[in-house]
């Protein structure tokens, strides 16, 4: 087996492991077990269980949060001096979520059970990674969020980004139920439309008068 080959097949392994049991309830020999690997090759690919843990989300949330960057820098080259319109931000910001969480190719539903467990479990070295990994990306998006609606005052614009956080983080968690509750009147596997519903309603959310 390739060395490359070995490294992903851990951290299939470790992700589906983790993300059903949840990383505490994991031991490295369940990893091992399932990876069909030994012990050496963890040690050697990834140290400690700890970094495993942080090698399993930064697999996804790296390149997750790279995407975002770069499609709000795209934006904001394409509106020179002008501020870029609320919409655009926040379809930067979610439709790079939302996208991950229905390609099965890049941890789809899996990974969101296992961010799921992260939020609903919470562990300060897991919360600090996941905190490294958003730093940079809230650095950008809440300047960009704030020029957006310049008028809104401080105390309602960040109980809106955490009414958008929570609305994100259910629509990606738990969009399959839409389809039931909607009587198949709403398709989740229409990943486009969704983004466009979601990115309508948080507009719509930002803008709203303030009580």
């Amino acid at each position: 087996m390739k060395a490359n080959d070995t490294k992903g097949n851990i951290l299939d392994a470790a992700e589906n492991l983790f993300a059903a049991r949840g990383p505490h309830a994991t031991s490295l020999r369940q990893v091992i077990s399932s990876a069909k690997v030994n012990l050496a090759a963890v040690h050697y690919h990834f140290g400690s269980k700890e970094s495993l843990i942080q090698a399993v989300m930064a697999r996804r949330l790296v390149p997750l949060n790279a995407e975002r960057l770069a499609l709000l820098e795209e934006q904001e080259r394409a509106h020179g001096r002008r501020v870029v319109p609320l919409s655009k931000v926040l379809t930067a910001l979610v439709g790079p979520a939302l996208r991950l969480s229905r390609n099965p190719k890049k941890g789809g539903a899996v990974f969101m059970q296992l961010l799921g467990r992260c939020f609903m479990e919470p562990d300060p070295k897991i919360q600090a990674m996941l905190d490294r990994q958003l730093q940079e990306v809230a650095g950008r998006f809440i300047p960009a969020l704030q020029r957006a609606v310049p008028k809104l005052p401080e105390e309602d614009f960040f109980w809106r980004i955490h009414f958008l956080v929570g609305a994100m983080a259910h629509t990606m968690a738990d969009a399959e139920r839409l389809r039931t509750f909607s009587g198949d009147c709403c398709n989740p596997d229409d990943t486009e439309a969704m983004i466009d519903h979601l990115v309508n309603f948080l507009t719509a959310g930002f803008k709203a008068k303030s009580r």
